[in-house]
């Protein structure tokens, strides 16, 4: 009965929106509050260390991870979370008002990651354990699309938004809105998937106490490093975004940055505007191709073009802070090519750990643990990112950017599979 549940309900019923509803935390975290901090006055290393910060629950969710087996669906966890996320998005608009305005709202967006994070963790289960590795494979690119859907809005709807409200009621009420936008998406997500998301399974009935959670954990982190070449697979899921971790704070600041301070001198509303209006097309564009291209040909032939395709949008980075273009079509041309190749290219991590690190008895803890090896690998050069940026200028900074993401070159180049891949399963499924 509950598979043939499952079946009615499609998956572009969920997949989009339950993957916004993961992307728009993350985005504000990690998009909108640096922006948000920078309109209202914080110094741009504050910024870039307290918003990585930020990140560590999304490093740190495989501990808890094995908790969200014991009670109810993934589905569950899904909706409440959304709902507290909303919340929170609200307290964080009202925190704004207050003297010590940082500090507060950057204690209520911790909390926002923690619920983040484990909405990540529970969209996952859903995902693997409702879908077959060949639609795996086939809705990535629907998958990455939806999340990355979410960092374009908030780069470009919400940030040009948020840009025309400065100028008109002022900085901080304008960003108390932006925050109530978020809030209510969430809580309209959370009513949405309440009916229409898959449970993903339900309990699994192996934990039912805190000493038996424990035991898990310890199992769960035990089986991980015992998985063959789990060595480089650590380094891979580290090295593939590494760069991005470094460029993704100062790249909005370096938009908005005065022309003589080495900037492009951008206004709130004409970043917005770049980013939702050249952006937002190109991207979607780029994760769809990639998930059928992916699809057609398997993830083992295509991971060095994706991994190199993904790397070039740091070439982009690097040509605006040497040439600094003034022509706002000619930066958005480098926008469009900067989020397709972002689109295209970042699909492949995914689909990399969901297959190749994830399968085993812990599936979905398994995930959990490398997404966040991976966000590790992106949280702690973003702490850094701001002071480099501040002591050798943005145009050194870019170019050594360029230098950051050599080795991820030679990591998609030799690193291997223990698992077939979609396209190996598939070909196996047909010769039975």
């Amino acid at each position: 009965m509950r598979f043939n549940q499952l079946k009615k309900i499609h998956p572009a019923a969920w997949i989009p929106t339950v993957y916004f509803g993961m992307g728009l935390p993350y985005a504000a975290i990690n998009q909108a509050s640096p922006l948000m901090y920078e309109s209202l006055g914080i110094s741009d290393s504050m910024i870039a260390f307290w918003t990585s910060l930020l990140l560590l629950p999304y490093t740190l969710k495989f501990l808890w991870s094995p908790v969200l087996e014991m009670f109810k669906t993934k589905k569950h966890f899904v909706v409440a979370t959304q709902f507290v996320t909303g919340v929170t998005f609200a307290m964080v608009a009202f925190s704004l008002q207050l003297n010590d305005f940082f500090a507060y709202s950057v204690a209520l967006l911790a909390i926002v990651a923690l619920s983040g994070s484990t909405h990540d963790i529970a969209t996952d289960g859903v995902y693997m354990n409702v879908l077959s590795s060949q639609d795996q494979a086939r809705y990535i690119g629907w998958q990455g699309a939806a999340f990355n859907i979410a960092k374009v809005l908030t780069a470009g709807g919400l940030v040009y938004l948020a840009g025309v409200l400065e100028n008109t009621i002022g900085a901080f009420h304008g960003w108390m809105i932006i925050m109530i936008v978020y809030g209510a998406t969430m809580l309209l997500l959370s009513f949405y998937h309440t009916r229409m998301l898959p449970s993903g399974g339900a309990a699994t009935g192996e934990v039912h106490s805190l000493k038996e959670g424990f035991q898990t954990l310890w199992d769960v982190l035990k089986t991980f490093f015992q998985k063959k070449y789990i060595g480089w697979y650590i380094g891979f899921i580290i090295i593939y975004r590494f760069a991005e971790g470094f460029a993704v704070k100062i790249a909005p600041l370096f938009f908005k940055a005065a022309v003589a301070d080495g900037g492009l001198g951008l206004s709130t509303s004409e970043i917005g505007l770049l980013y939702g209006v050249f952006g937002s097309g190109a991207f979607v564009l780029g994760s769809l191709l990639a998930g059928y291209f992916i699809a057609g040909k398997g993830l083992r032939k295509s991971i060095f073009s994706l991994i190199c395709i993904f790397n070039f949008q740091f070439v982009v980075y690097a040509l605006l802070a040497v040439f600094r273009p003034s022509n706002i079509y000619l930066i958005g041309s480098a926008v469009v090519v900067e989020y397709f190749a972002y689109g295209f290219g970042f699909v492949g991590l995914t689909l990399f750990m969901m297959q190749q690190v994830a399968p085993g008895k812990y599936k979905m803890a398994h995930y959990a643990f490398a997404s966040g090896i991976m966000n590790l690998g992106f949280m702690l050069p973003g702490m850094l990112s701001g002071f480099l940026s501040d002591s050798i200028g943005y145009k050194s900074f870019f170019l050594f950017v360029l230098v950051a993401m050599i080795p991820s070159f030679f990591a998609a180049k030799f690193v291997p599979f223990t698992h077939p891949d979609n396209k190996e399963s598939e070909t196996k499924e047909i010769e039975k």
